[in-house]
């Protein structure tokens, strides 16, 4: 049985996930319960408060009605909204309320710390000998969020060209294990067991 899914997303590196995202579930689910998953796509930020309550009722009981909903919004969206990634979720869970079809989850600080773990690969495709920013991605913070470490890791390296979101993200992905970056970063390993879960496979 498909279980159909909504991915609430803020921009176009977390659009070019969806591919990666649906290899890695096919093998951890059955063949007969892989999920569709419908990625929305904001450009810059998920909706909030009210907004997000109507959406989310909307597509769990609409005309086209989804089994479940999950939001990805980034800790780091521009602004001081959260202060980390259980403020970020509880205040989605709050603003939405009791519904357990809808999964609030964060990358902390952005998308871009669950690409960190592929260190060698983000080098090589930046032409830079640069150190790895350390074991734990998800520690890079709002100082100095992931996405900008990876633009002064493009810029300098010998390719000379900036970090372009959906086609590098998708450049150091290809090919990948998911189950590698969850290890060294928590919040995707929660926001896989989810998708994972939903669609009654293996967790993590």
């Amino acid at each position: 049985m498909t279980v159909n899914i909504v991915m609430l997303v803020e921009g176009a590196t977390e659009l070019a996930f969806n591919r990666y995202l649906k290899e890695f579930l096919n093998t951890r689910v059955s063949a007969n319960n892989r999920p569709k998953i419908r990625p929305i796509k904001y450009d810059g930020r998920i909706p909030t408060g009210d907004k997000l309550k109507r959406l989310v009722g909307y597509l769990l009981r609409g005309r086209d009605a989804v089994d479940a909903v999950v939001a990805l919004t980034d800790v780091y969206t521009g602004n001081a909204d959260f202060i980390n990634a259980e403020d970020a979720k509880r205040k989605m869970r709050t603003w939405v309320g009791p519904e357990p079809r809808f999964h609030p989850h964060v990358a902390q600080h952005d998308f871009e710390a669950w690409l960190l773990p592929f260190w060698e690969d983000i080098k090589r495709l930046a032409g830079s000998n640069r150190a790895s920013p350390g074991p734990n991605p998800e520690s890079v913070n709002h100082l100095h969020p992931p996405a900008h470490l990876l633009n002064e890791v493009f810029r300098a390296g010998s390719s000379g060209k900036a970090y372009v979101k959906p086609r590098d993200a998708g450049n150091i992905l290809r090919g990948k294990d998911l189950a590698i970056s969850a290890q060294a970063c928590p919040e995707l390993k929660l926001l896989l067991n989810t998708l994972i879960s939903i669609s009654g496979g293996t967790l993590l």
